[in-house]
């Protein structure tokens, strides 16, 4: 029953059996199986099947709390029997990019710390170059960073995987298909981050990729959340990365406009010297992993 939920779970984040699979390194008909399972078990309908994507209804949304609850009960007590006679050090100090430092890691650390009081920690947010230079200069132990780089003095891990998407307003009805091509996504107005945010970077080197030079961008913003709460009162659109909207998608506030023959994907890495070995990174990787789904 705990697979079942923990795969609940991820398809309800991400609203795509594709997209769950790959994170959970499943196929995705090992992952379709395991949701039609449990929607008969409790004999109702989680997800809408539509052509290319999927909703989740009315019941899918109130199993999902509960999902949660037990979830977190099963962490509890993982960490209360399983792991209690682990000790860590008084002070832990790591690097994280933005993005992961906003949605991810808070959540992560604070339910560490159930486990672990004593253990204080200083979490540097920042953009991926200066984390590496962080820790090549041993200012801090290990980081996650956007990308890795071709430097032999750093090793790289893969965390998980991040896919930047169109989003709008839930309410805007614009494109009825939920669809546009990539000729239509240089016309419509865009919210977009300030020039030197990595995710902009990204962003634009991909477009490049695809011959596209300029997008309509009609307002400028320092931060996810501020371009969020732009698209709470507006009918623009955004390039965001998934990550930063799952909550959004499950309380309908934002929905995902599909571009069509576009996908623009990252990946998350962990990041530490090279020939670095620690238990207490080993584990904390370990620890990561299992409740970055939670």
């Amino acid at each position: 029953m705990k697979t079942k939920l923990y795969i609940f779970k991820v398809v309800a984040k991400h609203l795509s059996f594709t997209k769950a699979a790959e994170q959970l390194y499943l196929s995705q008909p090992a992952v379709s199986k395991a949701i039609k399972n449990l929607e008969q078990e409790y004999k109702t309908t989680f997800f809408i099947r539509k052509r290319n994507s999927i909703e989740m209804t009315a019941e899918g949304k109130s199993f999902l709390v509960y999902t949660n609850k037990v979830l977190a009960i099963y962490a509890e007590m993982d960490e209360k029997f399983l792991h209690k006679k682990d000790a860590f050090p008084e002070f832990i100090n790591f690097g994280v990019s933005t993005t992961l430092s906003n949605y991810i890691i808070p959540k992560i650390v604070a339910k560490f710390r159930v486990q672990f009081p004593q253990t204080k920690f200083t979490i540097i947010s920042n953009n991926s170059e200066n984390i590496e230079n962080l820790i090549l200069n041993e200012e801090i132990d290990f980081g996650i960073t956007e990308g890795r780089s071709t430097n032999s003095k750093l090793q790289f891990e893969k965390f998980i995987k991040d896919e930047i998407v169109l989003v709008t307003n839930v309410n805007n009805n614009t494109f009825r298909k939920e669809s546009i091509d990539i000729k239509m996504l240089q016309k419509i107005p865009m919210i977009v981050r300030e020039k030197g945010s990595g995710t902009k970077v990204i962003i634009d080197t991909f477009l490049a990729s695809h011959n596209i030079v300029e997008l309509n961008s009609v307002v400028s913003f320092s931060s996810t959340e501020a371009i969020k709460n732009y698209l709470y009162n507006s009918d623009h659109y955004a390039l965001l990365s998934i990550n930063s909207i799952s909550d959004d998608l499950i309380n309908n506030k934002l929905k995902i406009i599909d571009i069509k023959d576009l996908s623009i994907e990252r990946w998350f890495y962990f990041v530490n010297r090279t020939g670095y070995i620690s238990t207490t990174f080993e584990y904390f990787k370990k620890f990561i992993r299992f409740n970055y789904n939670f």
